[in-house]
């Protein structure tokens, strides 16, 4: 079986915070696409718990619940989507269960306030450079951060209506990122540049939730001209 998405076979993915909505949004969207999904958590029994959830959605899902180790140990590319507020302790307890695999950060470092959602400061740029900087041994990839949960999570939706922007440093892995991303029915992947500009594509995540709140839906992106 080979180790890069996209390729022919299910792969073996871990999604770590798999109990929150985005992680359970691609979980299953990953799942339905013939892939094996670890869902991880900081509570074994919880994940176990979401897993089964999931797996009743459609009969034949692959779906486990482990806890973050395990799902990291255990799986051949991980999705990161835990909140930022546990970011960096995830993952510093995780270097060598994620060494050599693509980890990809779908991690929006955001606040909330009275007056809607904004930006938070990252030292190194971005919730994915932090990966990168904990991560050395990984091939570190930033995306699915503007794939609204609620679409993701919606069985009866066959397709969801978006571009994902993929960022890395390593070509092979965000070519492989992308094909992951096109496997969920609706989506293209499309490369958005080096890892160093992950920070403005996490923060547009709270421009795409003011014009939620504004027009009561559940927006994406599409890059045009394509």
């Amino acid at each position: 079986m080979s180790t890069e998405p996209g390729s022919s076979g299910a792969m073996r993915i871990g999604v770590l915070g798999g109990t929150g909505p985005q992680g359970r949004g691609l979980a299953l969207r990953l799942a339905v696409a013939g892939h094996r999904i670890a869902i991880g958590s900081r509570d074994g029994e919880r994940a176990a718990s979401c897993a089964a959830e999931l797996a009743a959605v459609r009969p034949g899902l692959d779906v486990t619940g482990l806890g973050n180790a395990g799902a990291a140990e255990h799986s051949e590319l991980v999705i990161v989507a835990v909140p930022w507020a546990g970011h960096a302790e995830l993952l510093t307890g995780l270097g060598s269960e994620l060494a050599g695999k693509i980890v990809v950060d779908c991690v929006n470092p955001l606040g909330f306030d009275e007056r809607g959602a904004h930006r938070l400061e990252v030292a190194e740029g971005s919730a994915a450079e932090q990966a990168a900087a904990l991560l050395p041994g990984s091939r570190v990839v930033a995306a699915f951060h503007h794939v609204s949960a609620v679409l993701l999570l919606d069985p009866a939706l066959a397709d969801v209506d978006t571009d994902v922007l993929v960022l890395g440093d390593d070509r092979d892995a965000t070519d492989a990122v992308q094909a992951l991303a096109a496997q969920i029915p609706g989506i293209r992947g499309v490369y958005g540049g080096r890892l160093r500009n992950a920070g403005q594509v996490e923060t547009l995540t709270a421009n795409l939730i003011e014009v939620n709140r504004r027009y009561k839906t559940h927006a994406g992106i599409r890059v045009t001209g394509l």
